[in-house]
Order: C-alpha cells, then structure tokens, then sequence
C-alpha cells in the first residue's frame, strides 16, 4: 500500500475526519473543474487514515511519499514531522510506515521520526542516484545520524528504463560503502558492524519488514490468509447493509468485560473516531456489585470518551449481524486518560522498547470450567459438565462439537490456538494460545473469553474462568509464558558460548525475571484480584504457593521452560502460573513488565532455583496467603505504583480492600461469580 497525500494535501493529516467530511469534500472534487485532480484534504485524510487502519489489520506497510516529488507539490507539506498526530495515535502504535524518497531535503526529520517511533522506517531511494555524490552522502548520513541501521532500506527509484535500475543499485552501493567506511573509521562501527548494517540495508530489512520469503534464492510474499479474518466493513469501506450493533469493549479494574453498544450506522458516521461518552466511575466497580467502594475518589461526576480502536474491530463469529472492537480510554480523542489499563500497557511497553530496545512476548494458557445445569433437591443449579479426568480422551468426545465451534470462532478472530486438551478438574478445559507481543496478547484474551463463553451459553451452558468456582475441586488459572525479543529474535534464552548465560537464560533474560521474582508478592495484587484466587494458590496444587522458581518445577509460580526445540539446558521463557481468569490481562502484563524493567535498570540477580517438591524443603517463604497480604506488598511497591501510575493503582487498591471486607462477610458470594468471570 502507497500514498501520495503529499503531493496533493500534505502529511498533516487529521486521522478523525468523519466519513460524512469525506464524502462532502469528494463531491467538492467531483463537482468542480474537469479534469479530476483530488486535492481535497478531507477526502485525503480520510483515505489515508483508512488505508493505514486497513495495513494495520493486514500486518502490511504502508509506504508514503515524502519530501521531493510532483512539480506541483507544496514542499513544507511534504516534511515527514507533519505525521507525528498519526504516528501518536494508538490506533496506528502496531502500524509500519515506510518514508520513501529519504523525506529529502528533510532527511534529518525522517530519522528522527524513526529513531522516536517503532512504527517508522526509512527509504533512501530517489535521492540516491538523482542527485549529487555528496548530496547522495550527506542524506544518507543525516538519516543515520538518529535511525538504527535495522530500519533503513535500499530502493533504486527506477522506473520505466532499466537502466535506471541499474544506476539506481551501483550507486547505492557506493553511497553505503562511503558512509560506513567513514563511520568505521571514526570509530562509529566496527568492520563487523559495517558488514551486518549492509546485509540489513540491502536485503534483510525488507524480507523482515514487507514479510518476503527466500526460498532457493527466490523471494516471494508470505502466504497470507485472510479467510474468516477480514471484518464485513472491511469489505467495501463501510458497513454491511446486514449489521446491526457494534459492541465497543472494555475491560475493568476488577477484570469484568463490559460494553457500550451502538448501532452500526452511528458507529461508522460518528463513533469510531470520536468514540463514546462513559462515567469516570466505570474504573471504580468491584466485582461483586456495581458499585463503587467507599474510597474510591472516581466518581459519577465527570466523563471521559470510549474511543474505539479500529484495529481490532472484528465480525462476531456467534451473532453475525454484530462487531465488536476493544476501546481506549480517554480524556478527549489522542488524549490517554490515566486509569486506562490498555493505555497502561502501552506505556510501559514503551519503556522497554525506548531503554533497552526489547519487547515482551507473551502467550496464554487459559483454563475454564463448562458447567450445565442439573437439578439437586428439587432446585436447579449450575454442576460440571462431566465427571472424567485429565486430558481423558472421553471427556473430548462428548465436549469435541463445542470445543470445535469455539476453536473455528478464534481461528476467525485471528487468535491462534496451539492445543487444547480436559485438565484435571471435572469439566475442566484449557486452551493454549500463540505467543505474541504482550499487547496484542492481551487483546486476544480478552476476545477469547468472548468466544468460550458465548458458545457455551449457546448450547445452554456455561463457561466460567473463576479459580475456584468449587472450593473441593482443582482451580483455574490463566498461566502466562513471557519471554523477550529484539527484532524478532528471542533474546531471553542463553547460549552455550556465553560465559554470561545462567540458568539456561541470558543476562538479560535473568535481570529481568529477578525483577519479576522481587516484586511478585506485589504483582499478585494484580494476578490474583479477588480473594477467590487465593483458594487457587495452595500447596501440592501446581499454583505456585511459595516464594521461589524453579527450572520446569511446576509447583513453583515461575517456572522457566525448554519446550520442544530448544537445546538442552536452555530456557526460552519463564511461566507465571499465580495469573487467573479473573485477572485484567493488560493490568496484569503490565505489572508483570514493569517488574522486568526494574530488574534490567537494576542489573538484579537470582536466588538459586529450587528443582524439588518445596514441602520437601524447610523455611520456604509463601507468597501471600490471601489478597490482603497481597494488597499490603503493593502499597509498599513505589515501582509499580510510579510506572503503572500512581491514581490508576491507588484506584486499584481500593477495590482490592473493599472486596476484601465484603467476601469476608459473605464468605458464600464467590459462588455467583460464575456469571461475572
């Protein structure tokens, strides 16, 4: 996908003009002098945000004409800086747009933009070979002056003539090869250095970047699927004439899904840009009633905006005549507003990125109960679907039909799911779910639990993700597997020619779980929201009760793993399994990230694992035994606090305590939180 808005409007773009505007300002065009030459900014910006929702959702570049171009260009709105209002935008934080023609002359400009934003990269065709040798030179060098080498792209601008092409190639080797000679010679880069940034330049860059196979020499685009994933309005560019609804979604601090839903026509005219009105008390409701505890300082009073973001919009696989799509919090439209969860995430995903160029990947195993209803003394209830035992080939049988239907339904959202098997309870269930980058995760879960118990009520049952909707049975958990990347390359496994590599990890990969290991106690506040999940956390139950880790010990709550395919010795990632179903995944990530980023600012290190049953060992620590010890260790964690945001954690806090007080009182109530979880 390509724009050309430069030449025409500009890169100012305004990513919330309506559809009405567009259409106003596209008969503006149609009804004006002949020839058609579209310049009309509404009608542009429209298209252009358009496009780049639709990139997003694809996973596909968006290229985009900057700096010199068309003769009729007006050339100070060609400078690539004018994008900052879209590349801020959240919706567009997973998109990549490539800056063709290296913005020349505003070539300084462009590499900033890619240093400052993950989504930007660069290409320096058209300068090179237009114009001068030591212009050629000095944009490439301005480009590199801020931009890592692994964002920047060849291209030989050539077109019509192949000889263009080929002048085009010879001078952007010589171009690279003055470039980095210099800067090997001023100590920049090391030979080694040099030669890795011209494979990247030329030739892996692109394959990572636009998704291009290499098979026997051959490149080729990966094969993209896009059967039952694309939503109905991505069809046509607007809404089918058979939808209905648009559920716009959120997830509150309790963990309790919640939506606003508008009809598809306002939703599309209106509401997709300027998102909906919501009471800042939403961020305040426990789970045992909608309402606020006594501490709560969010109030009825005030209003913040339900902003939908359009890359997750997508097709309801049980109502088809629906959407629905996750939401951002805001203040005002591009305005975070500081109790958002996803805003959270977002936050200090960013943190990560900016301080250590990482990314934390994260991949879900959610287990859950199908319960029916049966008939006991004479009263209806809900019990479990089936009385058979662990990974039990009949359990599947009688629930395959069911376990398909939802199985079809997140292949059609795009969520991949990697197994699935009974566990150990009776009517229990897990699934397994792709690794992916933790945000991205977190939006799936969320879909996830849409789909499991919306098929179940469909055939007239129930899923629930309690950890322990029957206090003689097993609990549920929603353990996590974490692991970090760089570039798409796992960086937390070790290897065997680094003198650094312990445990199997590298150093990263320990400074950042001993991060997550000193402040778990606090972290529970956050993976273990409801005092329900501490009936889960017990000894002798795989739920990780005590304070320690382990190396494959799944009595331990970290527990690094060599799955499948990992050499001997080694650990690609570690698994959380104090996380439950009732948890708000992106809250949950984040507390667990932030933890990460303590330990790699603060360089921390490993106790010993432990590698044995842990009541066979004397003096272990528990972690909390019930979520007010849990709630005290977060009040006592400035880290968490000052990254996640002192407001949205003190809200948290007071949810926390009053559920505490009312489950103390009513000590039966957790049995109706089958219906909220």
């Amino acid at each position: 996908m390509k724009s050309i808005a430069a030449y025409r409007s500009g890169l100012e773009i305004n990513p919330y003009v309506t559809e009405l505007e567009a259409e106003e300002g596209l008969l503006q065009e149609l009804n004006g002098s002949k020839p058609i030459w579209i310049t009309n900014k509404s009608f542009i910006d429209y298209i252009f945000t358009r496009s780049l929702e639709l990139a997003v959702f694809f996973e596909l570049p968006l290229q985009v004409h900057t700096g010199l171009g068309d003769k009729d260009l007006d050339l100070k709105k060609s400078n690539p800086i004018h994008l900052r209002t879209v590349l801020a935008d959240k919706r567009f934080a997973k998109s990549k747009i490539v800056l063709l023609h290296a913005s020349y002359p505003f070539s300084k400009e462009a590499s900033y933009l890619a240093s400052a934003y993950s989504q930007v990269y660069l290409d320096f065709g058209l300068p090179t070979p237009n114009i001068s040798v030591q212009g050629m030179i000095s944009s490439l060098k301005d480009l590199l002056e801020l931009a890592p080498t692994k964002k920047l792209m060849f291209s030989t601008n050539g077109y019509a003539f192949p000889e263009t092409f080929y002048l085009g190639a010879k001078r952007s080797r010589d171009v690279v090869f003055n470039v980095l000679s210099d800067a090997c010679g001023d100590g920049d880069l090391t030979i080694e250095e040099a030669l890795e940034a011209v494979k990247d330049i030329f030739r892996e860059n692109a394959l990572r970047l636009y998704k291009l196979t290499n098979v026997g020499g051959l490149i080729g685009r990966e094969n993209v699927n896009t059967q039952n994933i694309v939503p109905k309005n991505f069809n046509n560019g607007q809404n089918g004439e058979d939808l209905a609804f648009v559920r716009i979604i959120w997830v509150d601090a309790s963990g309790q899904h919640r939506c606003r839903v508008v009809p598809a026509g306002r939703f599309y005219e209106e509401v997709k840009s300027k998102g909906v009105g919501l009471p800042r008390a939403v961020m305040g409701l426990v789970s045992y009633k909608d309402e606020l505890p006594e501490s709560c300082t969010l109030t009825g009073v005030g209003e913040i905006r339900l902003v939908p973001d359009m890359t997750t919009i997508a097709r309801l696989p049980w109502s088809t005549k629906e959407e629905m799509v996750l939401a951002e919090m805001h203040v005002k439209p591009g305005e975070a507003w500081e109790y958002c969860p996803r805003s959270a995430l977002l936050r200090v995903t960013k943190i990560l990125q900016e301080e250590f160029n990482l990314v934390m990947d994260a991949g879900f195993e959610k287990e859950f109960y199908i319960l029916k209803k049966i008939t006991r003394n004479g009263a209806e209830e809900w019990g479990p679907f089936d009385s058979s035992v662990y990974c039990s080939t009949s359990a599947f049988d009688t629930i395959s039909p069911i376990l398909q239907e939802a199985y079809n339904s997140l292949q059609s959202l795009n969520i991949s799911v990697e197994q699935l098997h009974a566990e150990v309870g009776k009517g229990q269930f897990e699934f397994a779910f792709k690794y992916l980058q933790c945000n991205l995760a977190a939006d799936n879960i969320i879909y996830a639990r849409e789909v499991i118990r919306s098929v179940a009520r469909k055939h007239g049952l129930l899923a629930t993700f309690i950890p322990k909707y029957c206090l003689n049975d097993i609990g549920s958990g929603c353990h996590v597997h974490i692991s970090l990347s760089h570039n798409g390359r796992n960086v937390f496994i070790g290897s065997e020619n680094d003198p650094e590599t312990q445990y199997g990890m590298s150093k990263i990969g320990q400074n950042f779980l001993a991060g997550v290991y000193h402040h778990l106690p606090a972290i529970l506040a956050f993976t273990a929201p409801i005092p329900n999940s501490y009936d889960r956390i017990q000894p002798h139950t795989l739920s990780g009760a005590y304070h320690i880790w382990g190396k494959e010990n799944r009595e331990a709550p970290i527990r690094t793993a060599c799955p499948p395919g990992v050499p001997m010795g080694l650990v690609s990632n570690f698994e959380i399994k104090s996380f439950d179903g009732c948890v708000n995944p992106h809250l949950g990530l984040a507390s667990i990230l932030v933890a990460g980023i303590d330990g790699l600012r603060r360089g921390l290190t490993l106790p010993e694992p432990l590698d044995v049953e842990p009541s066979d060992s004397a003096n272990l620590e528990r972690l909390p035994k019930d979520l007010g010890e849990a709630v005290a260790a977060l009040v006592g964690d400035k880290i968490l606090k000052e990254l996640i945001g002192e407001k949205l954690v003190s809200e948290i806090i007071a949810i926390r305590k009053a559920e505490i007080n009312y489950y103390a009182k009513n000590p039966e109530a957790y049995k109706d939180l089958i219906h909220r979880y």
